[in-house]
């Protein structure tokens, strides 16, 4: 019974300790430190380091009970690669100076799946792209039109036979899985360019498997919602008009996502980050009024962090009552935003490590001194976490209106209160504490301030 056991106990350890080996050879890289991330959407975190030899060769070993999903090698800004691991082992060259166009895989068949169909979908893409001003702008009872379509219609159902052949061949392989996400649309080629946009709009997720959540570990998800949201997109179209494109967008694509939680907890943090960025304020607000973390509860002490994140984005809207505001001013004095008696406020979020802030200080000092009389007040938070970098620019540029800060930095309660992880971040006040509007740059802000008759 014991050698039995011992026996049972020795097979369990092997198991447990099975490992995969990835490795490259990257000519021209030398002696490099070379780093091992695993991605989860754009996210990717470092899980192992290891330096090249001196000819550019490394190697490291995955434990059979990591994730499948796409691993990255990268040993510099530029010098990366991307490879997919699903339980193999995965070796491949490459080189320094180009190193995705030079990528030659030397196991994996998997990896070498991939890559062909990567570069036989760009080499199509392109094809139709040469091919769409063709068709929508040649005379149609020209030869040449219907040779154009025929083309056109030809490279789209070869390359759809082949990803179905290689879905038939090869159901399991995270390649052809990632494949069957970034796939395109049947377009006829009768349609006209609006008629293409319109049909992709209404079409484009038709054959996306949203229950896949092992491609999250990926950027396929990611990938497909940017390029969706391009289709929506117009250079020609003024914020607020674009702003209610997106929210079509946002729409079409969280209720097609919904089938499954995880993918669409994913989409749905991945979307409000994205707008957030941009200060596409509408679009967020709509999100966070139509639409909540699928893991969070209604327990106020186990919300998510997203839950929480689209909950503060309702409070802070334009229209809705500022949170109040509880620091100390740069004179050491307690500060509440209630206590402001002006006619408007202006709630500058900053920081002594922000270029785009520093560069801004001055010259929202010029205007605000440039009020006369003087309706409206600067309230400035900083979200510094040193009391003299704050306290040192403060006397530099002898920024005179009121200053204040927890020195938390983006952990501290104001800036959770307000949704701050980027600045400057500004809010125009009236004397209420009601948001009247949100600008993202000196010249909105300037506007903002003429429209209320402030400058």
């Amino acid at each position: 019974m014991r050698r039995s056991l011992v026996v049972i106990l020795f097979f369990l350890t092997g198991f447990t300790q099975a490992q995969h080996t990835l490795e490259g050879s990257v000519k021209g890289l030398g002696v490099k430190r070379v780093y091992l991330m695993s991605l989860y959407g754009e996210k990717a975190p470092v899980i192992d380091s290891a330096f090249s030899d001196s000819t550019g060769h490394f190697r490291f070993a995955l434990a059979a009970s990591r994730l499948p999903g796409v691993y990255r090698f990268q040993w510099s800004k530029e010098g990366l690669i991307d490879v997919i691991w699903n339980r193999e082992n995965v070796a491949f060259t490459t080189t320094n100076a180009n190193p995705e166009d030079s990528l030659v895989f030397l196991s994996s068949p998997e990896n070498r799946i991939n890559l062909e169909y990567a570069r036989l979908d760009r080499t199509n893409q392109s094809k139709l792209e040469l091919l769409m001003p063709v068709v929508d702008y040649y005379p149609v009872r020209d030869r040449f039109y219907l040779t154009a379509v025929q083309e056109m219609e030809k490279i789209q159902n070869n390359q759809t036979h082949y990803l179905d052949s290689l879905i038939k061949q090869y159901p399991d392989y995270y390649a052809v899985r990632m494949a069957g996400v970034y796939r395109t649309p049947f377009l006829p080629a009768t349609l006209s360019k609006e008629e293409r946009v319109k049909y992709l709009k209404q079409h484009y997720f038709d054959k996306v498997d949203f229950s896949d959540t092992a491609l999250l570990h990926s950027l396929v998800f990611a990938n497909k919602a940017i390029s969706y949201l391009a289709l929506y997109s117009n250079n020609r179209l003024p914020q607020k008009q674009l702003q209610t494109e997106f929210i079509k967008a946002v729409t079409i694509m969280l209720s097609a996502a919904s089938v499954n939680p995880e993918v669409y907890k994913y989409l749905l943090d991945y979307l409000v980050g994205g707008f957030d960025k941009y200060h596409f304020d509408d679009v967020i607000e709509y999100i966070a009024e139509n639409f909540q973390d699928p893991f969070s509860c209604e327990d106020q002490q186990r919300k998510t962090a997203l839950q929480k994140k689209l909950e503060t984005f309702k409070k802070i809207a334009v229209g809705k009552t500022a949170p109040e505001i509880e620091a100390t001013d740069s004179k050491a004095k307690p500060f509440r935003l209630s206590a402001v008696k002006s006619e408007y406020t202006l709630l500058v979020f900053w920081s002594t490590a922000c270029q785009h802030c520093t560069d801004m200080m001055p010259k929202l000092k010029a205007v605000y001194e440039q009020q006369k009389p003087k309706k409206y007040e600067v309230v400035a938070v900083s979200v510094d976490t040193s009391r003299s970098s704050w306290t040192g620019y403060l006397g530099t540029e002898k920024l005179n209106w009121i200053n204040v800060s927890d020195l938390k930095g983006f952990a501290g309660k104001v800036a959770d209160d307000y949704n701050i992880y980027a600045t400057p971040t500004i809010f125009l006040l009236d004397r209420e504490k009601k948001i009247l509007a949100k600008p993202i740059s000196m010249r909105e802000l300037e506007q903002v301030l003429r429209d209320q008759k402030l400058l």
